[in-house]
């Protein structure tokens, strides 16, 4: 599929950092979790993270450098935010799929629009079948 295209990329372009200390292979399993995901539902980088075995930083350090070909605005941190300069981006793909925002403005609800974790793990796990 496409996903060895993000590779093939990342490898061509001098400029590209690393991977912040994840390999290949985990940064295809991030970007698969995150690709689990359903339209209208978020997940948190440490749902993210255990599901593939590494730390949240890790899934962080994934979604800034590959992210960009995955739906990257559904992974928050635990209070339901994203760094401010990928905000007003997110807002606008929260509304298009209905994930409710913090009424403060600085997220969206969490609690609200959270991804089931059985049906994440379930769709992980087939999307990771024959890596």
């Amino acid at each position: 599929g496409g996903s060895g295209a993000r590779f093939a990329r990342a490898r061509r372009c001098p400029e590209s950092p690393r991977l912040g200390g994840v390999d290949e292979l985990l940064a295809e399993k991030v970007l698969r979790a995150v690709e689990q995901i359903p339209t209208g539902r978020v997940a948190t980088y440490g749902d993210i993270a255990e599901l593939v075995g590494i730390g949240p930083r890790h899934v962080g350090n994934v979604l800034a450098r590959l992210g960009s070909g995955v739906t990257w605005w559904r992974v928050v941190n635990s209070q339901g935010r994203l760094p401010a300069h990928l905000l007003v981006q997110a807002r606008g793909q929260w509304r298009l799929e209905g994930i409710s925002e913090r009424a403060d403005g600085s997220g969206c609800r969490l609690s609200a629009c959270r991804a089931d974790p059985t049906e994440l793990d379930r769709g992980y796990t087939r999307a990771i079948r024959g890596l």
